[in-house]
């Protein structure tokens, strides 16, 4: 009998197979959807109460289901009129895939098995959420002038109940900072409204909670059907999380700014027992364009972005924010780096526009679980609600920047990028760039320091009439650091990309940003996949016109630590063609002499990161050569005066030699043109992650003030003493080559 994938997914059996990659194989158990899971909705808050539907399987109405999380969290199932099974997603303190698993007699046996995507609540498309209209309201009612109604809406369909409950949830953190038992703890408080009618719509006029409920300043609300009993896992829509000051007590509305400035100065007493975590978190970028371009280890902050118009609410001044896509190394703290719109950093010591870091990073960090690593809440218990205290409901903002200084760019030292585009052109990260065509698949680049491997496959082109050209171009990238998840990016016949995480191929229709094992995974609209692994180290891939374009960014650290087609690192372009013994080859090697260099670092099976999931893939890569040395590509190809194609190409290309190649290997213009772009793109990445020195902050003097808060090389600052004093010192001091100022510290 065949085998059954019962207690099975993901493991290959002796007579058939139930990993993903049967189904395109045709060599799947037969039993390989009823047990191995696709559900729909894929996603949802990690606050839980999510509906999702289990797509393949159909279960005995009268089945008694449960659903099991990471082996140990259980909700309840249930089997619809029309025979379709369904689980509910539970709270959980992290982001994420989840494996589950489903057990159909009570919880005796659980033989199905799926994944669900636990998503940092602020990512949750909005729909999903009940919305606190005119949030701002409910987050300053009972300081002055803000009283009132207070109204709720929610999309009814989403819950399939004719009377709903409301209710009101705190999150607190116990136990010793930064010790085994510190804890993160969602509690059900209180239910503000029982059996209510299913419209939509609530509103009403909050009064202070009772008892000791008033004493918990942040939470949310949660909206269940009136038939279940509070507090557990069901069926749900939560609100935005929020500073609770509408059911804040009546010492909070007697005097909301005595309240506010008494818990600032606590929470400022608090902060000066707390280890200090600005020193170990990184740098900010000295310019913008150093922000934007350092892919790998800062991302747009969503509350200050310059592609959606620059709404930065907390940042006055400011065009554009990013974050440190990591954690710092020892108390997962964060940072973030604003920018006004000449592309200078803004700093909180000239104005509260400034970027404050975090000692709880916003998007948490793994193994999340704990403090202060919870997606979202910890960051809103540190670094937001102590906000609300010292800034926003009372003038206190002065204790609040004293805590959480900008950094400023002194110790930040840009990335180096290395590119492949078009029929492929290489460009190492010491800048050296030369064109290997080999058909196959190849080591870009490998790292000692953190195992890091980016790996290329490369097909052959085709003329615009379909027959094959002499040249290759990139048709898929695979990659890994340490022991993390395997990510692979294909391009396909129809010009959209794939991506494969651990063989299994991903779906961006519900989520764009994705927290895996030891990477996290980012996609754009337009089909941009960026890869950010633990260590800083980025890998941009984007389709274009039929071959993958791929960037990759390393740190610092990695000098002297890589090897493959992108060079050795480390500054020095003479080196740049080492084989994998070692030796060297001259930067004036011909371009047959290249083709030996390139096939020398053809990946071998045991190390291939790829996914053979066709018998094409199979049949060419994994049981053909990794390297096809019958392919010979043209080494120079020709320019006949008389080819009408040839006009077109110098008008096109103009002097770029990579389009003017392309352009005739390929006979297409619009090839050239994306070789073209993918070149200036390169180069304008290379300009823009030059180092810039900076000087560091300057103050101005007692009894004086400043002219300027530019602080990077050639900028000046210009002192000026208030009436009746008088300057010792310089009155105005030059960011030097050297880093340091000019003249001396002015005195009044």
């Amino acid at each position: 009998a065949q085998d059954s994938c019962s207690h099975r997914c993901g493991e290959l059996l002796g007579t058939c197979s139930c990993q993903v990659t049967c189904q395109s194989l045709g060599i799947c158990c037969p039993d390989y959807k009823e047990f191995c899971l696709q559900i729909s909705p894929y996603s949802g808050s990690l606050m839980g109460g999510k509906d999702f539907l289990i797509e393949n399987t159909t279960l005995n109405a009268s089945s008694v289901l449960t659903c099991r999380f990471k082996q140990k969290i259980k909700t309840s199932g249930y089997v619809a009129k029309d025979g379709k099974a369904h689980c509910i997603s539970p709270l959980l303190y992290e982001t994420g895939f989840i494996p589950f698993e489903v057990s159909a007699d009570d919880g005796l046996t659980y033989p199905y098995s799926g994944t669900w995507l636990s998503v940092h609540h602020s990512k949750v498309s909005e729909g999903e959420k009940c919305v606190l209209v005119n949030e701002t309201k409910w987050q300053y009612y009972g300081t002055p002038d803000t009283n009132g109604n207070l109204t709720l809406t929610w999309t009814q369909q989403a819950l399939a109940a004719t009377l709903i409950n409301i209710e009101v949830w705190g999150y607190q953190e116990t136990g010793d900072s930064y010790s085994e038992n510190w804890l993160a703890e969602w509690k059900y408080l209180y239910t503000l409204a029982r059996e209510i009618p299913n419209t939509g719509i609530f509103s009403f006029i909050p009064v202070p909670a009772k008892g000791n409920y008033s004493t918990w300043d942040f939470g949310m609300l949660r909206i269940i059907p009136s038939s279940y009993s509070d507090g557990q896992n069901i069926p749900s829509i939560w609100s935005s999380e929020h500073a609770l000051a509408w059911h804040l007590g009546k010492d909070f509305r007697n005097d909301s700014h005595a309240w506010a400035t008494a818990k600032c100065i606590e929470w400022d007493r608090k902060e000066e027992k707390l280890p200090n975590f600005l020193e170990e978190v990184i740098d900010c970028p000295c310019t913008l364009a150093q922000a934007r371009a350092d892919t790998g280890r800062f991302h747009t902050d969503y509350g200050c972005d310059i592609e959606r118009g620059s709404v930065c609410t907390y940042h006055p001044g400011a065009v554009h924010c990013v974050r440190a896509i990591q954690a710092s190394p020892q108390y997962a703290a964060g940072q973030q780096c604003c920018y006004d719109s000449t592309g200078t950093q803004i700093l909180t010591h000239d104005s509260t526009g400034g970027s404050t870091p975090d000692r709880g990073h916003d998007w948490g960090s793994p193994p999340f679980m704990k403090p202060p690593r919870i997606p979202g809440f910890s960051h809103w218990l540190y670094d937001v609600i102590s906000f609300y205290y010292c800034c926003l409901w009372s003038d206190n903002c002065h204790l609040y920047m004293k805590r959480r200084p900008s950094s400023d760019c002194r110790t930040y030292r840009p990335p180096r990028a290395a590119s492949a585009f078009g029929d492929p052109h290489f460009f190492t990260f010491d800048g050296l760039n030369f064109t290997f065509k080999g058909q196959g698949e190849y080591t870009l680049v490998e790292s000692d320091l953190t195992s890091l491997r980016v790996q290329g496959r490369t097909q052959q082109a085709h003329f615009p009439n379909g027959t094959g050209a002499q040249v290759t171009g990139l048709s898929a990238v695979a990659m890994q650091e340490n022991h993390s998840d395997v990510i692979e990016v294909r391009y396909l016949e129809d010009f959209s990309l794939e991506v494969l995480l651990n063989q299994k191929v991903l779906n961006f229709s519900e989520q764009s940003w994705m927290d895996l094992k030891g990477l996290f995974l980012h996609s754009t609209a337009d089909q941009n996949i960026t890869v950010m692994f633990s260590s800083g180290s980025g890998v941009e891939v984007r389709g274009s016109r039929g071959f993958l374009t791929l960037t990759v960014l390393l740190p610092e650290q990695f000098m002297n630590h890589t090897q493959g087609l992108f060079g050795v690192m480390n500054g020095n372009t003479e080196d740049e063609y080492t084989f994998k013994n070692k030796t060297t080859m001259s930067v004036h090697a011909s371009p047959q002499q290249l083709f030996e260099f390139g096939a020398n670092w053809a990946v071998e099976n045991g190390t291939s990161l790829f996914t053979y999931d066709t018998e094409f893939l199979l049949n060419n890569f994994f049981y053909g050569e990794k390297h096809n040395a019958s392919f010979l590509p043209v080494f120079f190809p020709y320019e006949d005066p008389a080819d009408p194609l040839v006009k077109e190409m110098v008008l096109l290309c103009d002097a770029d030699p990579f389009c003017r190649f392309d352009v005739l290997t390929t006979r297409s213009l619009p090839v050239g043109n994306s070789t073209k772009l993918s070149h200036q793109n390169h180069k304008l990445l290379v300009e823009n992650l030059e180092p810039v020195i900076s000087c560091g902050w300057l103050d101005h003097p007692t009894n004086g003030r400043k002219n300027g808060t530019k602080y990077l090389l050639g900028s000046t600052i210009s002192f000026i003493c208030n009436q009746g004093y008088e300057l010792s010192g310089s009155k105005e001091r030059i960011c030097q080559v050297t880093g340091a100022w000019s003249g001396d510290t002015p005195s009044c």
